[in-house]
C-alpha cells in the first residue's frame, strides 16, 4: 500500500462510502408483485455504490481516494479486481479477514428499478479521521447524513478547507429536524434527485424544494432522470435539458451526474458548466448497465455537444 503523505493531495477528492455489486436485470419481461415469477432478458455484475463516484472521478483524470471495506467474500474480491483493471487509488482500502458483503439487485425496466439491498455490517473509519489524513480539496458523501459525528466532520473539512459535496439517496431526514438544517448549512452542495429533494424540504413542487433548500446550502442542485437537473447558486438558478438516449439501466446514472458536476465544479467552471457535465455524464450512464459506461474525459467532451441548448 502506497503510504500516505501528511500534506494536502493537489486537488484530492476523498470518497467515505461503501462498495455495492449490483446484479442488475434487465428487459423484465413483466412487472414485478409478490408470488409471482417474472423472467428478464439481461443480467450483469456491474461494481456500484461508492465505487461508481471514485472510478467516474479516475476516468475523468481526478485522484479520488476512496474510503471502503473489504472482506474475504467473492463479492469484495470482484470489486478489488475492477479497481486494479481501472488502476485506482488504493491508498483508502481496508482489508477485513471476514466476509464484507454488498449486494444490491437492481429490477430494471425503461422508466425506472426497484432495488433489493443487502450489507455486512462494519463500522467504517470515522469521516473526520479520514479528512485529517487524507487531507482532500474535496470531500464526496454518497447520501444524506446528519448528527454529532457529521457535524464534527464537516467542521473537520472547513479547517482543513475542503469544500463538501453531499448526495441524498433514500435516507431519512428532512428539513423540519434541526440536526439535518444545521449539516446542510456545514455543505457546499447538496444534489438530491427530484422525489428526494421534496421529501428533504417538504415542499409540493421542484421548484420550491429548490427554493427552501437554497436557504440553507449555497448551492443544490436536483436530478431529474430523462427531464435534465436544475440548480441555483448565489441566487442564479441554471437548468440542462437531457438528451434523448436509449436507456438500458438507469442504476448509478445518479452517481455518474454527481461525477460530472463535481468534476467541473472543481475547475471553478460557472454552474451551468457544471450541470452539463452532470448531465452529459448522466445520460451516458443509462445506455450501459449499472456504471459501466461512465465516460472518460474525450467522451465527456463529445457527450457534451449531444446536450440540447
Amino acid at each position: 500500500m502506497t503510504p500516505v503523505s501528511s500534506q494536502r493531495a493537489n486537488d484530492a477528492v476523498l470518497i467515505a462510502g461503501a462498495y455495492s455489486v449490483d446484479l442488475v436485470l434487465t428487459d423484465l419481461r413483466g412487472p414485478v408483485r409478490a408470488g409471482t415469477e417474472v423472467w428478464a432478458g439481461g443480467l450483469d455484475m456491474v461494481p456500484g455504490g461508492a465505487f461508481t463516484l471514485a472510478m467516474g472521478l479516475h476516468r475523468l483524470g481526478r485522484r479520488a481516494v476512496w474510503a471502503a471495506d473489504f472482506g474475504t467474500d467473492v463479492f469484495s474480491r470482484e470489486v478489488l479486481a475492477t479497481a486494479r483493471r481501472e488502476g485506482m487509488d488504493e491508498t483508502g482500502f481496508r482489508r477485513h479477514q471476514h466476509p464484507v458483503r454488498n449486494v444490491t439487485v437492481a429490477l430494471s425496466d425503461r422508466q425506472d428499478r426497484a432495488m433489493i439491498a443487502y450489507e455486512d455490517p462494519v463500522t467504517a473509519r470515522p469521516l473526520a479521521e479520514l479528512i485529517d489524513v487524507f487531507r482532500p480539496t474535496v470531500v464526496m458523501l454518497p447520501f444524506l447524513q446528519f448528527g454529532p459525528d457529521i457535524t464534527g466532520a464537516l467542521e473537520a473539512a472547513a479547517r482543513h478547507g475542503a469544500r463538501v459535496f453531499m448526495d441524498c439517496q433514500d435516507y431519512p431526514g428532512h428539513i423540519g429536524m434541526d440536526e439535518v438544517r444545521k449539516a446542510l448549512g456545514q455543505v457546499d452542495v447538496f444534489a438530491p434527485n427530484e422525489s428526494e429533494a421534496l421529501r428533504v424540504s417538504r415542499a409540493d413542487t421542484v421548484e420550491e424544494a429548490l427554493a427552501l433548500l437554497s436557504d440553507l446550502v449555497p448551492t443544490v442542485v436536483i436530478k431529474r432522470g430523462p427531464a435534465g437537473a436544475i440548480a441555483a447558486a448565489n441566487g442564479r438558478r441554471a437548468r440542462q435539458a437531457s438528451p434523448r438516449v436509449p436507456v438500458v439501466d438507469t442504476t448509478g446514472a445518479g452517481d455518474c451526474f454527481n461525477v460530472g458536476f463535481v468534476h467541473r465544479w472543481m475547475d471553478g467552471r460557472p454552474l451551468h458548466d457544471c450541470l452539463a457535465a452532470g448531465v452529459a455524464c448522466g445520460a451516458a450512464a443509462v445506455t450501459g448497465p449499472g456504471s459501466s459506461n461512465a465516460l472518460n474525459a474525450p467522451e465527456l467532451a463529445t457527450w457534451l455537444t449531444r446536450l440540447p441548448h
